[in-house]
């Protein structure tokens, strides 16, 4: 099957200003991206995250290597019309309403008459935004912009939506519901594609993952195989009798060569505490 990104030995070298010396934002990347795969990249600022996606969008030329969507070379124009795009920052006319700014993008995108105003209502039903569809974009929150803004990217029905930190300054609720949004796309069979600083959301939506540092790929894999401990089994038993808890810590002390690492309740994280205690009881 024909990926839906492939990136070979991409490298990216900004030319010195002022007597300075080149800098050298990517080294020889590569990644692939099977369709219907969510795949995020993660790095520190400035590891070369934002100009890995620019360059596969097409957007800066590589210095070196190849970027391809679905076998078309990126660099050709048409071989964008597949994908959607939400950048970290996006720019909204806010003194036009939710459902305005999906309009406009859909005239962009060849849309008309009742096909647009169904593609309209569909999409503000998918990002949650049909109560603020007349709302002007100027009293949106950050995670309401976000939202609109991947309603945006998907106005075309893309194969492929890419995402540069697509939660960076939205709260803890606003973020649940862009990670909701991205598990939608992928049950659509829509290829995502996202670079993030935030782990814990990575892990949480991510089928294989890269991580970049100083513009090189250190590490890439799929998310269960990377998190897994090698030497390590977990158990995890729920309302289990201290005597049985006993019985099986005797059991190991017997074993040869096994270990108890650790026992005691599992811990949940601040911010699945948070939603839990928020969110799920209004649910």
């Amino acid at each position: 099957m024909e990926p839906a990104v492939e990136i070979e030995n991409l490298t990216k070298v900004f030319p010195a200003h002022f007597g300075g010396r080149p800098v050298r934002a990517v080294d020889r990347v590569s990644i692939r991206i099977e369709p219907g795969e969510v795949y995020g990249l993660i790095g520190p600022n400035g590891s070369g995250k934002s100009t890995t996606m620019k360059a596969l969008l097409g957007l800066v030329a590589p210095t070196s290597g190849t970027c391809r969507i679905f076998g078309a070379d990126s660099l050709a124009v048409d071989s964008r019309e597949q994908v959607g795009f939400l950048p970290e920052n996006p720019y909204f006319y806010k003194h036009l309403s939710g459902a305005e700014t999906l309009r406009f993008y859909g005239k962009l995108c060849g849309l008309r008459g009742k096909s647009l105003e169904a593609r309209v209502d569909e999409l503000l039903e998918l990002v949650d935004l049909v109560e603020a569809r007349d709302r002007r974009l100027g009293g949106y929150s950050k995670g309401m912009l976000q939202r609109i803004g991947l309603a945006q990217a998907l106005v075309q029905e893309p194969r492929l939506v890419i995402l540069d930190e697509p939660t960076a300054g939205v709260d803890p609720i606003g973020s649940r519901q862009i990670r909701d949004l991205v598990l939608a796309l992928r049950e659509r069979g829509i290829t995502v594609f996202l670079c993030s600083h935030l782990l814990e959301q990575v892990q949480e939506v991510c089928d294989r993952v890269g991580i970049i540092f100083r513009g090189r790929m250190i590490r890439e894999g799929r998310l269960e195989e990377m998190l897994s401990i090698e030497d390590q089994t977990e158990l995890v038993l729920r309302d289990a009798r201290p005597e049985l808890v006993e019985e099986i810590r005797r059991l190991i002390e017997a074993a040869d060569g096994a270990e108890l690492v650790r026992a005691g309740r599992p811990r949940t994280t601040l911010e699945r505490l948070f939603l839990r205690e928020t969110v799920d009881r209004n649910e």
